[in-house]
């Protein structure tokens, strides 16, 4: 699951993780958008959960230097020893570029780089690199995990999917249907499988709109979908995977300014195909298809349909119990 759930404080999650560990859920995992960061967090969680995975998907690159992210991950990897995985990703130019004022340039690169370094780091190595814009002399790390994280590359299209898989010991997606998901995850596997390595981790964060209400989830989903998948990076792997002439109407009507426009614009199907929605058990039916198709860690992420942060505190409660495994 997801966490901070809406409508709650993550003061107050000390008992929503208990909850989830009694209710069977394996996993805590965290976002890191414009709300909370990635990490904070998940040292709360550490302490809160002792038996729970602690993931973040995901904490991005560009927006700490190397050797903050090397003490942060080592740092929630002490709290957490052994269950603590750390998601890398290279965002998008609107969090990079808009909201940090950091330049977005050559992402594979800056993956590769910033994978190689931290493997270092962890492993107590005295380093010297060039890390985009940092030249990076004589650090090392003073405390070291007792066991170090595993690593996770978000990764949407080829080139950063065989990137985790070939470099890192898993990969992250999103905003993927079940059909989906055994494109991503063949691209992944055929990697490690020309690496001489095991098959990767492949977590997918599932979005699940808390209703069993198609047209409320459908509106929902029009607006999430015209916001994200209009960034450059998603429309790419949209078109990748095989929805650029359902989309190209709401880009273009976006593009143009026609906002209102385009979230009119969104297929219906795309909706359908991407989130998770209706009663419990098709809920739980859908993410076992993404499990079927190789999805090997589902992260579940409510997303609730009230606004009023005591109505979606419950939902998301209700939710928790619904989605819980059987």
């Amino acid at each position: 699951m997801t966490y901070p759930l809406e409508g709650i404080p993550l003061s107050e999650h000390d008992s929503v993780l208990r909850t989830a560990e009694e209710l069977g859920y394996t996993d805590a995992w965290t976002a890191e958008v414009n709300s909370n960061d990635a990490f904070t967090p998940l040292a709360a969680f550490a302490t809160w959960a002792k038996n729970t995975r602690l993931g973040c998907a995901i904490a991005n690159v560009y927006t700490r230097t190397p050797t903050l992210l090397a003490q942060t991950v080592s740092s929630i990897a002490d709290l957490a020893a052994g269950r603590f995985c750390v998601g890398l990703g290279t965002s998008s130019p609107a969090i990079v570029e808009n909201w940090n004022g950091v330049p977005l340039e050559r992402p594979v690169a800056r993956m590769r780089q910033t994978l190689a370094f931290l493997k270092q780091a962890l492993a107590g190595e005295k380093i010297a690199a060039s890390i985009g814009p940092y030249d990076i002399r004589g650090f090392r790390l003073a405390r070291l995990p007792t066991t170090p994280p595993r690593i996770y590359v978000a990764a949407l299209r080829e080139k950063m999917l065989r990137l985790g898989a070939d470099q890192a010991d898993g990969v992250i997606t999103n905003y993927i249907s079940p059909d989906d998901a055994w494109r991503v995850s063949e691209v992944a596997n055929d990697a490690a499988k020309a690496a001489g390595k095991e098959p990767p981790d492949i977590a997918c964060r599932i979005f699940v709109i808390a209703t069993e209400d198609e047209n409320a989830a459908q509106m929902i989903g029009r607006f999430i979908v015209s916001g994200y998948l209009t960034t450059p990076y998603y429309y790419a792997f949209h078109e990748w995977l095989g929805r650029g002439d359902a989309l190209a109407p709401m880009m273009k009507a976006w593009q143009d300014g026609e906002r209102q426009q385009a979230v009119g614009l969104v297929p219906a199907k795309v909706v359908e195909e991407i989130f998770v929605y209706g009663s419990p058990a098709a809920c739980r039916g859908k993410i076992q298809a993404y499990c079927e198709n190789g999805i090997t860690t589902p992260i579940m992420n409510i997303i609730p349909t009230v606004r009023d942060p005591a109505e979606q505190r419950e939902q998301c409660l209700a939710w928790l119990q619904e989605l819980a495994p059987r």
